[in-house]
């Protein structure tokens, strides 16, 4: 596996990993530190491609919505893994001419049972940048589409890119209503056109926006609270801005029951960190790597900069991957902690979401597993995704006599 592992080091967070004798081995799964926990494979016969993103389908089916890189989108249901329709296909109009690009998420309208939305976030060529857009979705529970079979859907955001990497991707609603885009420094590495430090650029950023309203030829609207909005924007800050500071954000989540924001950060040369966002907060890239100075190596300015709440070095992982807060029913023991995981060396963790900063972190499985997102199912449990071989992977109590 010297060969795999060499793939994965060559392009965090994704990369070149789908070479197919890759993908036809099986996963490792190892014993978990944390007794009383099992990983159940939800596909064994039914691999998904490259898997990146999934969330639940709030329309009561009990069904998930499992975002594949390549541009589609399908309907699962964990009870029956042979049931699969294809929800959204934009496949004639993503780009994955980078490590990175592809279509990286989705997610559903807070009300969706009346407004019957579905967001998306890919990229795309000529030029490239990265797209938000919105699409209805019709009572047969799948994406309108026009006369000649494409999506029906409306451009909401474009944001160039410089480089392939580095895209962020992640689209969330938060408990305010209000959407929440996760965008990296733009590519390449170290940040070579300072965008993390930039808040005239979207780039290096969460973003905030209201999709209820319009304003300014938009097909969006400026939160009045967001940081830089109306008279608190100043030099040019881009008023959609909610948190800078960042190198690529792949995965972020709410904390359904606190509403804090945790996020994901993946690292350069030495650190992966993992934040709480907050409304105007700079997170320190492309000064500070983690904790540690990064440009200048030593004796950095960090005031005003906010620290991780837990971070590794690359003796651990190499590109950190986010997951959520586990608030659901059936593992008491994790109940009121972050898990998260490391895309290249497979390890899952869990940290307390009330601890203090740089809290301990608490292995919960050693894996072969090439972690790219972390999901919910209908009910709240969670789930992992391995991108190289398609499989989700649903955290629950280990069977009794095991």
């Amino acid at each position: 596996m010297r060969n795999a592992w060499l793939l994965k080091r060559a392009a965090p967070w994704l990369g070149v990993v789908v070479a197919a004798w890759l993908a036809g081995c099986t996963p490792t799964l190892e014993a978990a530190p944390r007794v009383g926990l099992r990983l159940t494979h939800l596909n064994p016969s039914a691999p998904f491609s490259r898997p990146v993103h999934m969330t639940p389908i709030p329309d009561g089916s009990g069904e998930v919505a499992v975002v594949e890189q390549s541009g589609t989108v399908v309907r699962f249901s964990p009870r029956d893994p042979s049931s699969r329709r294809t929800l959204l296909d934009l496949r004639e109009r993503v780009s994955t001419s980078g490590w990175e690009e592809g279509l990286l998420s989705v997610a559903f309208h807070p009300r969706f049972s009346s407004e019957k939305t579905l967001f998306a976030y890919y990229s795309a060529s000529s030029p490239r940048r990265s797209v938000v857009a919105r699409f209805r979705v019709g009572k047969d529970g799948m994406v309108e589409r026009d006369a000649k079979g494409s999506a029906r859907g409306e451009v909401v955001m474009e944001i160039g890119q410089p480089y392939g990497n580095h895209n962020g991707g992640q689209l969330a609603f938060g408990p305010d209503g209000y959407l929440y885009i996760g965008l990296g420094d733009g590519g390449s590495g170290g940040d070579p056109h300072g965008h993390g430090q930039n808040t005239t650029t979207l780039l290096g950023a969460i973003l905030r926006i209201d999709i209820d309203r319009r304003e300014n030829g938009r097909a969006y609207a400026i939160p009045p609270d967001n940081p830089f909005a109306g008279s608190r924007r100043q030099g040019g800050a881009r008023p959609e801005i909610f948190a800078y500071g960042l190198r690529n954000p792949w995965r972020f989540s709410f904390d359904s029951k606190t509403g804090r924001l945790f996020a994901a950060d993946v690292g350069q040369n030495a650190v992966e960190e993992v934040n709480i966002i907050t409304r105007g907060g700079n997170y320190g890239w492309n000064i500070r790597e983690g904790s540690r100075c990064f440009r200048p190596p030593v004796g950095c300015q960090q005031a005003g900069l906010i620290p991780p709440v837990t971070e590794y070095t690359h003796r651990e992982g190499r590109s950190v991957t986010g997951g959520f807060v586990y608030r659901g029913r059936a593992l008491p023991a994790l109940q009121g902690r972050y898990v998260f995981g490391d895309y290249v060396s497979g390890t899952l963790w869990s940290i307390p979401a009330d601890g203090p900063g740089n809290s301990r972190r608490e292995v919960l499985f050693s894996t072969s597993l090439a972690i790219s997102a972390f999901g919910l199912d209908a009910d709240r449990e969670m789930v992992v995704l391995d991108h190289s071989g398609g499989g989700l992977y649903r955290i629950d109590p280990e069977r009794k006599g095991n």
